[in-house]
């Protein structure tokens, strides 16, 4: 059976009607889109929420955004993990980048549709994004040592959440490696199945280190 948005409601149930609608909207505009500029692939719209949406907010499970944060949401592809944490956070500023220009065309469209006052797109790469961050997203862009250098010096220190300002950053497969190479401290790894059961997360994290 394909997933649909009930999945996302039974995850987090206090979900306003507004959040509950923008989140059931999100099949039918990313079907039209991809079918245009492929951001997803097409084997994978079907599993939208699991793998796309759920995924996303994994990051919700380890710490909620509050009130007037600043994040950065770097190599958003389509939108993820930042629309699904826009809506779930409304009173959070998200700034969404990309450096392929018809993704960052996707991710405005959706915005649009969905009147996500809190969500700015732009077509760049990471390090030419000025501005100062609380938290800085992604989802498995690259290497952990070829990632942090482009985010370094946006970011925040201290902070008033209950993790300190920093990197969330979903990632899946065997990480001690990858984390030990990148030479960043303190790398905590949240398996996501202690938030959600689906197979799917078997080998997914979200991977948390403060700014340093």
């Amino acid at each position: 059976m394909t997933p649909h948005a009930s999945l996302i409601f039974e995850q987090f149930p206090e979900l306003s009607p507004l959040q509950k609608s923008q989140f059931e909207q999100l099949d039918e505009l990313y079907r039209f889109w991809n079918a245009q500029i492929n951001v997803i692939s097409r084997k994978d719209i079907d599993m939208l929420y699991l793998h796309h949406v759920l995924h996303s907010l994994a990051i919700a499970k380890v710490i909620k955004f509050l009130p007037g944060e600043q994040i950065l949401d770097v190599g958003t592809g389509g939108g993820f993990p930042g629309i699904p944490l826009a809506i779930l956070f409304p009173e959070t500023q998200f700034h969404l980048v990309d450096s392929i220009g018809k993704k960052i065309k996707v991710v405005q469209e959706v915005v649009k549709a969905l009147n996500l006052k809190n969500v700015k797109a732009t077509h760049a790469r990471a390090e030419q994004i000025n501005g100062n961050f609380d938290f800085v997203i992604s989802r498995a862009v690259t290497q952990l040592k070829d990632f942090y250098p482009w985010i370094r010096n946006k970011l925040r220190r201290g902070g008033m959440n209950t993790l300190p300002n920093g990197v969330l950053y979903l990632k899946g497969g065997d990480l001690d490696e990858e984390i030990k190479h990148s030479g960043l401290k303190n790398v905590k790894k949240y398996p996501i199945t202690k938030f959600f059961l689906q197979d799917f997360f078997i080998t997914k994290f979200v991977l948390y280190f403060e700014a340093q």
